[in-house]
Formats: structure tokens, sequence, C-alpha cells
């Protein structure tokens, strides 16, 4: 038969074990956040740089409809 006492010790062994958990996800969280952060900041960088090689490979010349139409 359990005592009160060792409910008690059995609960405060598992908040413990919680405890360590959520600062380990915590952890994890937070690298994965800098992760994305980097990974957002080269993405951005990528599309400007496609931005600005699609505005150098565009036509100097309009397009303009033909002469028979």
């Amino acid at each position: 038969m359990t005592t009160p006492q060792d409910r008690l010790t059995t609960l405060e062994i598992r908040n413990a074990e919680q405890e360590h958990v959520i600062e380990e996800l915590s952890g994890q969280v937070a690298e994965q956040w800098k992760v994305i952060d980097r990974l957002q900041k080269k993405l951005d960088a990528l599309a400007d740089r496609f931005l600005v090689l699609e505005e150098q490979t565009l036509p100097d010349t309009p397009v303009t409809k033909p002469p028979h139409w």
C-alpha cells in the first residue's frame, strides 16, 4: 500500500522529469528558430538576387504590336 508520502515523492519525481523535458524542448525550439531565421535571411537574399538578374535580362525594347494590328 502506498502512503501519501510515497505518492508525493512519485509526483515530485514526475514533476522534475517533466521540467527537464520542457527545458530540453524549449532549447530545441530556440535552436530551430535560429535556423529558421538564418534560412529566411538566405531566402530573402536569393529572392533579391533573382529580381536583380531578372531585371538585367529584360529586353530593352518594349514589346509592340505588329504594324498590321
